[in-house]
């Protein structure tokens, strides 16, 4: 999860007064798509499609594909095209790793100024998310697991550090769906980590203790999914065997 490239940070940074270029308006129709399922890894990326949609030529199109290639979002292969790119579990791997540094980092800037309003915002979402076990939407977990963390780490006063994290967030969504999925125990001892976290930032504890409690936060989660998948590995091999 390397930083944005130059010409993706100006894509998205048109001032407000000044409608969004051709290329930029490219640019987000189909990063859009991509974060939310919409175009699923290997979609194939017809640019005269897209430039169709969008009522403009293929030359602001194909410029937002380049930009889209630089952040690894979109592959292009000879005689294929341009596509989604296809994921790799080691890419969960490594942006669950680069995610738990940033957005513990994040987290203990944004600690400070994080108001009574906004801890007990969060700890809402956190109860809703606790009544939600009961009857587990690993999609809906997932989503309110976000808005939970978005009260944590939205009040960086780093706006490069924060935009770091938005991209490792981005990218879990297209690299999978949700995580609670694969191993559902997880959401329980999730919620309790998140009320450890809503304490320590409003008994305005260390930020070194907040940042490492935050990023013990997201590993445990990148573990627990190692441990289900090690073991469905050997339970697959079992089969073999016993086959």
């Amino acid at each position: 999860m390397s930083s944005a490239p130059v010409g993706s940070a100006a894509i998205t940074s048109a001032a407000p007064s000044r409608a969004p270029s051709k290329a930029q308006r490219a640019y987000l129709h189909v990063r859009e798509r991509i974060t939310d399922g919409r175009y699923t890894p290997g979609y194939r990326l017809v640019l005269g499609q897209i430039a169709a949609e969008l009522d403009v030529s293929v030359v602001p199109v194909r410029e937002a594909i380049r930009l889209l290639e630089a952040e690894g979002l979109v592959t292009y292969e000879l005689n294929v095209g341009a596509q989604v790119a296809m994921v790799h579990e080691t890419e969960y791997v490594f942006t669950m790793q680069t995610l738990s540094v940033v957005e513990g980092a994040a987290t203990a800037l944004s600690a400070p100024l994080i108001d009574a309003d906004g801890i007990a915002r969060a700890r809402d979402v956190n109860q809703e998310m606790t009544e939600s076990l009961r009857h587990f939407d690993p999609i809906r977990f997932t989503a309110l697991n976000r808005d939970f963390h978005s009260v944590l780490f939205e009040n960086c006063p780093n706006p490069h550090l924060l935009g770091l994290v938005h991209r490792g967030w981005d990218r879990l969504r297209v690299l999978r769906g949700s995580t609670f999925s694969f191993v559902p125990g997880r959401a329980q001892e999730s919620v309790d980590e998140h009320e450890h976290l809503l304490r320590l930032i409003e008994t305005d504890a260390d930020g070194l203790e907040i940042e490492l409690a935050a990023r013990r936060h997201r590993t445990a989660t990148l573990d627990a999914f190692l441990a289900h998948q090690a073991a469905h590995g050997e339970r697959g091999r079992h089969d073999v065997a016993a086959g």
